[in-house]
């Protein structure tokens, strides 16, 4: 079985119990919420009437966000139940802006540029080649459209499960397969599933997004993950979440903004 094979079984058996998950408070989304974090929205802006690639966008819940803003969303995902709900929510908001494909990142060929990409947390680190990452984000890109692109820092995937000591390397030097109980939004959840995922360092994601012409208008790093999806978390602002005995000392997420040039 081959990692995009194993990946999608795990997101298919993933997302049921994400859709009725406390995590993803589905019953709120439905009922207005926005599960757009202050990150992102600060580096999107005003949306009104933009064309939106939403890359890796589960089960479509950011895109959905995006298009009750006015935008006009077209989110992938590997998971073919992901899109399926996906789907199903847009049809159920009767959001006609917001249309969804079941694809594999690297295989993607719209016949359409964008003015932004968008791909957010817990999103690369499924994709072995961060250069032709690069290339499918430059190909659906107008020219002067921007990339926001928002992830958990390189640095959280060194440790072990329990952040008590450094497992992984910080450079993309192999697969990480791993055997995987419950989810990070469902611990108890009765599934175990295989994954295949890589680590990239910062250089490699923008010295890849350089190379295809893409350039950085500003980067930051963020001390606090908006979600509380890893263990030995505490909160120690609302909705700001760090891993103990780290508090404040490790980087957990990081964001980006580039233009295409």
């Amino acid at each position: 079985m081959d990692y995009l094979e194993k990946n999608r079984n795990s997101w298919n058996q993933r997302t049921l119990y994400h859709l009725k998950s406390d995590f993803y408070d589905l019953e709120g989304f439905l009922k207005g919420a926005s599960s757009l974090k202050s990150i992102e929205l600060d580096l999107l802006g005003d949306v009104q009437d933009q064309s939106i690639l939403h890359l890796q966008c589960h089960f479509g819940q950011d895109s959905l966000s995006l298009a009750r803003m006015g935008a006009w969303v077209t989110g992938v995902d590997l998971s073919d139940i992901a899109i399926y709900s996906a789907q199903s929510l847009a049809v159920q908001m009767n959001l006609l802006n917001a249309e969804f494909i079941c694809s594999d990142v690297y295989d993607l060929r719209l016949n359409q540029q964008f003015d932004v990409v968008f791909t957010s947390y817990g999103v690369i680190g499924w994709l072995p080649d961060m250069d032709r990452w690069a290339e499918v984000i430059a190909r659906h890109l107008k020219p002067g459209g921007k990339l926001v692109f928002v992830e958990f820092h390189p640095v959280v995937w060194m440790f072990n499960e329990n952040f008590r000591y450094l497992q992984y390397s910080y450079f993309n030097k192999e697969a990480i397969e791993e055997v995987i109980s419950g989810t990070y939004a469902d611990p108890e959840a009765p599934i175990t599933t295989e994954t295949v995922g890589w680590n990239h360092s910062l250089s490699e994601v923008m010295g890849n997004l350089l190379r295809h012409g893409l350039q950085i208008q500003s980067f930051e790093e963020f001390d606090y993950s908006p979600y509380n999806c890893f263990s030995e978390t505490v909160e120690v602002e609302p909705g700001k979440f760090q891993i103990q005995p780290y508090e404040g000392k490790i980087p957990l997420v990081y964001a980006l903004k580039a233009i295409k040039i």
